[in-house]
């Protein structure tokens, strides 16, 4: 077996069980995604964190965190952060007399989010957030809805441009989502598998230009659990065509592609057939994901044996060639990690770019 850890699992409460240590020390393992269950208070989550890197220092602990809706830690301390949508909104409040002022307030604005964000996960031990959204908002989809800066991909890119910086002050990653668009389609991939219907050419020329504006700035991507028929039959997540012969060659991302949630819906059927998590994950692998998420199968009634038995599956299909391990992909991995030290949850709270940004927030 060679050196890539692809999968990033959860884990069921506030500590580690013993099988969720013998999952973590799995050899394909190479992180950890996080969410409310796993949140009690910064103390808690800080030792869960110290106790998930005691078992492997190089796990990527990782968690949706944007802000509005989908935050997931938002007490003890924890700033609550505005939905996305408020930064677009910013964008066309221009002060009287001063045109184009309020696109500027809202790049600055969305970069002191990025940091308060980073630096906030960072001082309870966390790596990294699935951030920024760069779906484009189109008044159609309940499930992306105020999670996205704006309808423009010009003001959405500006925008997510903004808050990856800010994450990049705070040594945190950044993951751009869903690829190459999820707002134009009203079906929730968590419930169902989306169609949507539109030519390459016309999602290229929207929803897909933040991916190719972002190039230099991205260090990684998600794609959607959404069907583009004239594109291609296969999700986005599990298309070779989406994510090799567009996203990498043609657009020319360099950085690592992550599958969205392999328990969705979304990703339970392929070209009509039902599939298990095993196939999903080889299908992803193989059409040039790097990493792959199951998620909340700790907590299923068989006391996560879903995970297990995906683990080993997934250790057979190597076995077998239906998967190869790929350096390359362990190193786009390792580079999600941070950059920087952390500063403690102390510390932050008196730090004077910490404390601006609190101001900056809309």
């Amino acid at each position: 077996m060679s050196e890539h850890a692809p999968v990033i699992l959860d884990v069921a409460g506030l500590t580690l069980s013993d099988d969720d240590r013998r999952r973590l020390a799995h050899p394909l393992v190479g992180g950890v995604i996080l969410f409310g269950r796993n949140w009690e208070s910064r103390e808690q989550l800080t030792d869960l964190c110290a106790e998930i890197k005691g078992v492997r220092e190089d796990l990527l602990i990782s968690v949706d965190h944007e802000g509005g809706r989908v935050q997931r830690f938002r007490s003890d301390g924890f700033t609550h952060l505005p939905p996305m949508r408020r930064f677009g909104e910013l964008w066309f409040k221009d002060a009287k007399g001063r045109e184009g002022s309020g696109a500027m307030r809202a790049m600055v604005a969305a970069t002191a989010a990025g940091y308060v964000l980073g630096a906030e996960l960072r001082a309870c031990g966390v790596d990294f957030s699935f951030t920024p959204v760069l779906d484009l908002d189109y008044g159609e989809s309940s499930v992306i809805g105020d999670r996205s800066f704006h309808r423009d991909p010009r003001v959405a890119t500006l925008l997510a441009r903004s808050l990856m910086q800010g994450l990049l002050q705070a040594g945190v990653a950044n993951c751009g989502k869903h690829f190459p668009g999820h707002g134009f389609v009203q079906a929730d991939s968590h419930l169902e598998v989306p169609v949507d219907g539109r030519s390459l050419k016309a999602i290229l020329e929207e929803d897909a230009l933040p991916y190719e504006w972002l190039d230099a700035t991205l260090t990684s991507v998600m794609p959607a659990h959404v069907i583009y028929p004239k594109v291609d039959s296969l999700p986005a997540g599990f298309s070779p065509r989406w994510l090799n012969e567009i996203l990498r060659e043609r657009l020319q991302f360099q950085g690592a592609i992550f599958s969205d949630d392999l328990s969705m819906a979304g990703a339970r059927k392929i070209e009509g057939r039902d599939v298990s998590f095993t196939e999903a994950a080889v299908a992803a692998l193989s059409a040039g994901c790097d990493m792959v998420l199951l998620c909340n199968e700790s907590v299923n009634s068989e006391g996560g044996a879903s995970i297990d038995e995906m683990l080993d599956g997934l250790s057979q299909a190597q076995s077998r060639g239906d998967w190869r391990a790929n350096e390359v992909s362990e190193q786009r991995r390792l580079a999600l990690l941070p950059c920087g030290p952390s500063v403690s949850w102390d510390s932050l709270m008196t730090e004077a770019r910490y404390m601006r940004a609190l101001q900056l927030l809309p």
